[in-house]
């Protein structure tokens, strides 16, 4: 039965989903084969409600963005009152208040001299526009063959073309698109002395034709939640300032707190050229990102000729609707014990999923337990029934989307301990069925 006859549910609130179900294209879904999506109705704090009345706890926070939970009352405000007044003018010629204001906040709390902020509508963008950065600073330099980019296995840096060629084209998401990227350097993270060494060696040979290194500081998200550590980042840095290569923290996931510091580089006290941020900056509200520069990267584009100038302009960059419900979430970050929370989820996700380790039941075995700030991981040999496992956690009460070989917790930093503990014991008992 295709996807386009196979009946659907009804119920009086989700009719809406039997129509839209015949023309709408969900994202990384074989439309053919997936079961039908939860038809969602209503929010609230970690809480999803169905059309049906059942609540799940969600275990993923909207794919990690929802860091104050659903429907915060200071967010809902701040959205509300722009909206009556002001929801979006372009940036090119008119400023708003929002933006601006937002701008100013960003470049006070990230490290360093990160202080010119460029806004997009997504992270994939915002990491096409910190690559177009990276290459134009040289180009507006004299310096024509420094077009392309090292990055590292394991790597997930978006979906769109350029953001695409500095993932993982073989173990990730995107390897039938190999080909149609542009040809990168991808190499080994440098974790160990040997990959070290190779890391050091091949930037010298090749700095000369390089606009950049990117990477995802301290944790790997889409390509499996890999961790490294902050000497790992620490010797990417260091590299980068010995051969003058430019340095991208793509900061959209482990950024805002997610690791138990606002920012992720700042727990190996280094800063980078450019850092993106998106997912968490509005709470989980609204689309929104963030590219920023340094001091040195912002003057290379200043000049007399028009054609230096970065000639990039997203049609909702700057919108004021989401730069007001950013500023609101960054108001909870300074009010509220955030930091404090997500130590307290890691300690409580350290100790409840360990029973996992070594575990050997019907969905796989597991191969690895790890924690990192509000990340906890379940890594299993192979999952073979990936909707099966998603179905069975339906089952229990919490939205929990395990992919690749990993289930993973990331919930929203104001989660309750009874639905924290809702969601591991849930983990716990589910992986280890026989």
């Amino acid at each position: 039965m295709s996807a386009r006859t196979r009946p659907l549910p009804v119920s009086p609130s989700a009719a809406w989903l039997q129509e839209g179900y015949e023309h709408i294209w969900m994202p990384y879904t074989q439309m053919q084969t997936a079961p039908l999506p939860q038809a969602a109705v209503a929010t609230e704090g970690s809480r999803i409600t169905l059309d049906d009345g059942r609540q799940l706890i969600d275990g993923v926070s909207s794919w990690w963005s929802a860091c104050h939970g659903y429907n915060h009352p200071h967010i809902v405000d701040a959205i509300t009152r722009q909206a009556q007044r002001l929801p979006h003018v372009m940036l090119a010629g008119l400023a708003n208040e929002p933006a601006f204001t937002l701008a100013v906040r960003l470049a006070e709390m990230t490290p360093g001299d990160l202080n010119r902020v460029f806004f997009s509508e997504s992270g994939s963008v915002a990491v096409e526009i910190a690559m177009k950065m990276a290459a134009q600073y040289w180009l507006n330099q004299g310096e024509n063959g420094r077009g392309t980019f090292i990055c590292f296995d394991g790597a997930y840096h978006g979906d769109t073309i350029a953001a695409m060629s500095v993932g993982d084209p073989e173990d990730g998401i995107h390897g039938r698109f190999h080909g149609l990227t542009p040809a990168q350097h991808r190499i080994p993270l440098p974790r160990t002395e040997e990959t070290r060494d190779a890391f050091e060696s091949f930037v010298a040979e090749h700095a000369d034709t390089i606009a950049a290194v990117i990477l995802e500081p301290l944790v790997q998200g889409a390509g499996g939640m890999i961790f490294h550590d902050a000497e790992t980042l620490r010797t990417v840095r260091d590299v980068c300032d010995r051969h003058g290569l430019l340095l991208i923290a793509d900061e959209i996931m482990t950024g805002l707190g997610r690791l138990g510091t606002m920012f992720a580089c700042e727990q190996a006290g280094i800063v980078p050229d450019i850092m993106t941020l998106s997912k968490s900056l509005t709470g989980g509200t609204l689309p929104l990102a963030a590219t920023i520069a340094n001091d040195r990267v912002y003057e290379a584009f200043l000049d007399d000729d028009l054609d230096k100038a970065l000639m990039h302009g997203p049609t909702f960059t700057g919108n004021a609707l989401a730069c007001a419900a950013a500023n609101a979430s960054l108001d909870l970050f300074e009010r509220e014990p955030r930091l404090e929370q997500v130590r307290g989820i890691e300690a409580h996700m350290v100790s409840a999923l360990e029973p996992c380790r070594g575990k050997e039941g019907i969905w796989g075995n597991v191969l690895d337990v790890r924690v990192r700030g509000a990340i906890g991981v379940v890594e299993i040999e192979s999952i073979g029934d990936m909707n099966g496992l998603r179905a069975r956690f339906l089952k229990e009460g919490c939205w929990i989307r395990p992919f690749g070989n990993i289930v993973y917790l990331m919930p929203a930093f104001t989660i309750g301990t009874d639905d924290l503990t809702a969601l591991t014991d849930a983990v716990v008992r589910v992986i280890g069925e026989a």
